[in-house]
This record gives C-alpha cells, sequence and structure tokens, in this order.
C-alpha cells in the first residue's frame, strides 16, 4: 500500500472517502490542514473524508546498496554531496540576503540625509520669512513723507537710487568724527608695538594648525573673514549666503546667521554692541544683533542698493559704518537705527565700487573701483579729495595701515603700497605672475605684517618708503583651489585665520608645545 503522495509504503494508511485513494496520514493531514483540497484530484477534502486503514507491522526490507561495505560508503558518499549542496545554496542565499540588506540600509541612510537637509532648508526658508524688514522711523531733519522711504532712500521702482531723500550727515555727526580722528591720532603719536607682537621668527615658523569646515558641501567658498579681536572669535562669509561666527578657542559653531539669498561678499565685527554687518550680491546688508544666550537676530534688512553690494566697513566709533555697491555709490548708515544718512554717487567711468575701508582715524575712506582707480574720500563733506591709479584690472581689496601712513591695494597686478603723506605709490610688490591675480591683502592690527593672498598666502614684514619689504613666510594653498580669497592675523598675529574657495577656515601658527620667542 504505497501512498499516493510520496510513493512510499505508507506507515499509517488512510484512504478518502470521496476519491478512494491511499494516503500516508502525516503527509494528507499537513496538505488538508494548508489546502484543504486532495492533491491528486483539487476536490474539496476534510479530515472527517478520510477512514484509517489497519494493517500488520510493515519490515522496510534493506535496500541493495546498503548490503555491502562499498555499498553504504556510496550512499554516505551521495548523502554527504548532497550536504554540501545544500550548504552552498544556503550560503549563497545569505550573501544574497546580505547584499539586500546593505542596499536597503544605504537607501535608508540617503533617505534620511535627504529628509534632515530638506527640513534645514525648510527651516532656513521659515527663518527668512520671519526675518521680515522693519520699518525704520525717519530723522526729524527730512522732509520726505514716512510711507516713500525706506531705510533712508525713496523707493523707485527704476534700476537704480537717487541719493535725493537721506537726510544726511549731520554737524553733530561730523563733530563726533572729528573729535574721534583727534583723540585717536594723538594717540597713534605714542603709539607703541605691544611687547606681546608674535615675531618674525616665530612666524616663520606656523603651520596649518587646524581646518574647520564651516560652510555648505553644496555650495563651497569662503568669500571673507573678520576677527573679534575682543573674544577672539571669527566670522566667515561664504557662497553658500550664510555667515558663521566661531570660536577659535572651543572649535565650535557659535551661530550661522542665515538670510542672504546669494553669497556673502563682506563681512565685519561691531564689537562694541556685539553685532555683525554682512553684505551680499542679493543687494542687501543685515545688521545682526547679539544676544546673550549667543543667538543672532537680524535687526535690520538695508536694501539701499540698486546691485551687488561688495563691501562693508565699520568706522572708529563703532556708531556708523559705510557699504559700497557695484551701482557705483557708497551708503554711510547710522548703526543704531539702520538709517542710511547719506548715499554718494561715484561717476559713470567708475563702473562701480569693488572695495572700502575707513581710515584707521576716520576722517577719510578708500573705495576701489572696477576701472583699476582707488578713491579717497573725506567722510565729512563726501567728496572725493584724490585717485591713486596704476593697478590693471579692479581692485579688489583696500587696507589702511594702523600707522596711519600707508594704504595697500590689491589687484589683478599685484599689490601697491601709497604713502598718504605724500599722495604717491612707493613700492609695488608682484608675488604672482601676469596670470594669476591677488585677491586679498590687509594689515594686521599692529601694522607690522601684511597679509597677500592669491594663488598661495603670503606674509610681508613692513617697512618704510625707503627699505624693503620682505616676504618672511609663504604657505601654498591647501584647499587645492588655487585661490585664497581672505586671510587675517589675530590678535597679537598670534595666529592667522585664512580663507578660501573651499568649506574650511584654515587656522595657521606655532605648533602646539613650540614657545614664542620672548
Amino acid at each position: 500500500m504505497n501512498c499516493s503522495i510520496s510513493g512510499e509504503v505508507a506507515e499509517e494508511p488512510v484512504v478518502s472517502r470521496n476519491s478512494g485513494l491511499l494516503f500516508d496520514k502525516r503527509l494528507i493531514e499537513r496538505h488538508i490542514s494548508e489546502y484543504g483540497k486532495c492533491p491528486v484530484t483539487g476536490e474539496e477534502l476534510a479530515m472527517d473524508d478520510l477512514i484509517p486503514l489497519k494493517s500488520g507491522k510493515i519490515v522496510r526490507p534493506r535496500p541493495m546498496q546498503a548490503a555491502s561495505i562499498p555499498g553504504m560508503l556510496n550512499i554516505f558518499q551521495i548523502e554527504w554531496d548532497a550536504l554540501m549542496l545544500s550548504h552552498f545554496s544556503l550560503e549563497k542565499q545569505l550573501h544574497t540576503a546580505r547584499e539586500e540588506l546593505s542596499h536597503a540600509l544605504y537607501q535608508h541612510d540617503a533617505a534620511c540625509r535627504v529628509i534632515a537637509r530638506l527640513k534645514r532648508e525648510r527651516d532656513e526658508a521659515r527663518s527668512m520669512l520671519a526675518q521680515s524688514e522693519r520699518p525704520i522711523p525717519m530723522s526729524t531733519s527730512t522732509s520726505v513723507p514716512m510711507e516713500a522711504v525706506s531705510n533712508g532712500v525713496v523707493e523707485n521702482n527704476d534700476i537704480g537710487h537717487e541719493p535725493q531723500s537721506c537726510p544726511g550727515i549731520s554737524e553733530e555727526i561730523v563733530a563726533e568724527i572729528t573729535e574721534c580722528n583727534l583723540s585717536l591720532s594723538n594717540q597713534r603719536k605714542q603709539r607703541r608695538i605691544p611687547p606681546t607682537l608674535a615675531g618674525v621668527n616665530d612666524v616663520k615658523n606656523y603651520t596649518q594648525l587646524a581646518s574647520h569646515p564651516l560652510h555648505k558641501t553644496s555650495k563651497p567658498g569662503i568669500v571673507s573673514l573678520d576677527i573679534n579681536y575682543t573674544k577672539d572669535i571669527i566670522v566667515t562669509g561664504g557662497v553658500d549666503s550664510a555667515a558663521v561666527i566661531f570660536d577659535r578657542s572651543s572649535g565650535q559653531i557659535l551661530a550661522t546667521l542665515s538670510g542672504h539669498s546669494k553669497k556673502v561678499t563682506s563681512v565685519k565685527f561691531v564689537t562694541r554692541d556685539d553685532a555683525v554687518l554682512t553684505a551680499s550680491t542679493d543687494k542687501t546688508v543685515r545688521i545682526w544683533e547679539g544676544a546673550e544666550d549667543g543667538n543672532y537676530t537680524c535687526k535690520h534688512t538695508l536694501r539701499d542698493h540698486s546691485e551687488e553690494v561688495q563691501a562693508v566697513t565699520v568706522h572708529a566709533t563703532n556708531n556708523y559704518f559705510v557699504t559700497a555697491s557695484s551701482d557705483c555709490t557708497w551708503c554711510f548708515y547710522d548703526l543704531a537705527s539702520g538709517l542710511c544718512l547719506q548715499q554718494v554717487k561715484g561717476k559713470p567711468e567708475d563702473k562701480g565700487f569693488t572695495s572700502a575701508a575707513f581710515h584707521p582715524d576716520g576722517l577719510i575712506l578708500a573705495t576701489g573701483t572696477v576701472t583699476e582707480n582707488v578713491k579717497i574720500w573725506d567722510v565729512k563733506s563726501q567728496a572725493s579729495v584724490t585717485q591713486f591709479a596704476g593697478h590693471k584690472g579692479a581692485i579688489t581689496a583696500v587696507s589702511f595701515s594702523e600707522n596711519g601712513y600707508y594704504l595697500a591695494t590689491a589687484a589683478y597686478d599685484g599689490v601697491r603700497l601709497w604713502d598718504l603723506r605724500k599722495l604717491k605709490n612707493f613700492r609695488v610688490l608682484s608675488p604672482y605672475n601676469e596670470d594669476t591675480p591677488t585677491n586679498s591683502v590687509e594689515f594686521d592690527h599692529s601694522g607690522s605684517y601684511l597679509t597677500v593672498g592669491g594663488s598661495d598666502l603670503r606674509v610681508y614684514q613692513v617697512g618704510n618708503v625707503r627699505s624693503d619689504w620682505e616676504c618672511i613666510k609663504s604657505w601654498p594653498d591647501l584647499s587645492g583651489t588655487g585661490k585664497i580669497t581672505s586671510a587675517k592675523f589675530g590678535p597679537d598675529a598670534k595666529y592667522l585665520a585664512v580663507g578660501s574657495m573651499d568649506r574650511n577656515l584654515r587656522i595657521f601658527g606655532l605648533p602646539e608645545g613650540t614657545a614664542m620667542e620672548s
């Protein structure tokens, strides 16, 4: 009596009442529990339809292969081969399952990253929406109606703004900046190089100490930076339209200022009020105010320029600042109110301003132009008092020395040094070939060193009109982009902060454990 399913002799034979077929009880019960049908005819079949058959105990005959030792070895070999094949099949299934699991985990991780990025962009968009521009009260000295004014300039649908609606720089402000100039000039006569300043041999031994990724990888590039000497913190402006405030000592990001829609071209600290100014190619300037909890909020958004804002510089009083734009105007602002007091228009042949810097005493302003010239302005009268010519290409940076006598300007052809007492160029530094522009130039706070950035980074020891300005140290651009955009010495020149066209802020200084020379 063979089972209709296995074809083997049934151990517990049962017969179907419907079809009359014989099955092994163990096999047919399992089939019915799963399918409820006869495995042969496909008809409905239940447990009650099975009739058990009684038979004597059947002794299965020994197979012929098991009648001898070679036959048994052959059986064992066949079983071993079957076991190995089964093991190989399981290993293959396990490998496939692991690959599928790894792929699924990778997709899950990528999805989580995309979700996190979208949430961050959503939060940034909400922050930009919440930081809507506040109406700024107009000074009582102006006759322009309040509803027609936006940050000191009449709203105009035409391209460009005319500076006719600004209230002007009052006599009280002129007296304030004049008094500041006298005070700082007297202090400068008694000025001494601080004994804690890093020496020339120290600077020669500077090397990269750290590299901090501050900006987005999708839009890399640090365009500008500034240092708060009191708190030893650094702010960087990036191509990713954000400014990042970084604590150098702890290596932590303190705040990310998001609000601009295009790259941040210039950043400046206002140390007295714990404020930060940011200028952008989105034609706006923002005033960020620091709170006790370390957060920064956008206090004012200034929209007085009709084209990209290229530079912002703070007056020595810390009460006023100036912005320079590609629309060939510079604006003089009151910091507390964000009011544009005066908008000064350059000549059409200037084709726009590219950079700006206040003299340390605050009475003159230098602006670089697209047309190779550097203009010097009298802040009190807002008149152009002189012009320095000689560069080739647009002016990329301007910097006054703390001694008040020298002005350094950078352009495509290198760096030129100007004597403000005689109003003439006394030295030309050509660190690169004619195909490599100079992107940045900056005096340190003591006026002892000059940093120059282009395809590499160089530090010059400041001399005088007659003596040489020696290049005491140079470093290659470690970002790999070949474009250093900004560099500035920290307090007492103890370190050097460098920005390039990657997302990293680099810090150069003496290696750990190396003592400064006395």
